[in-house]
């Protein structure tokens, strides 16, 4: 984990990321998406730093997808810290966040409170929630 890289604006754990050994995040006025990033010029329109800071409940750009939307909703209610805390502890667990291209175990979800629960915990919340992932490994 680089830390030091921390989430995203839209809410993405660049932090974790399998491409943070040739991107600096897209706090970085290197980012190759700078111009096209909605989230991030939305964040520029209204001076804060990411979309968690955001009063409003939008769904723009990559907040339509559910690990960005629930990471940051995760930070609203208990801090930056925190989520990267799961974040590490999960990573040490053997919970992948991103297998092959950009999904991982964080992308089986379809309830956001689910998946918040995932992050805290490790675990799914119900045994009909629980599911082998595509690495065999089999959490909860």
């Amino acid at each position: 984990m680089k830390k030091e890289l921390g989430i995203a604006i839209c809410g993405l754990a660049c932090c974790i990321c399998s491409e943070n050994e040739v991107c600096d995040g897209c706090q970085s006025d290197d980012c190759k998406d700078s111009a096209t990033c909605v989230n991030r010029q939305c964040a520029r329109e209204k001076q804060i730093s990411h979309c968690f800071a955001c009063e409003e409940d939008c769904r723009k750009g990559c907040l339509q997808k559910i690990k960005p939307y629930a990471f940051t909703q995760f930070i609203k209610r208990y801090g930056m810290d925190h989520l990267l805390e799961c974040l590490k502890r999960n990573e040490e667990n053997g919970i992948i966040y991103q297998r092959n291209g950009i999904l991982g175990d964080y992308d089986e979800f379809h309830d956001v409170e689910q998946l918040i629960t995932f992050i805290q915990t490790g675990r799914y919340k119900t045994e009909e929630d629980l599911q082998i992932n595509p690495n065999g490994k089999q959490f909860g």
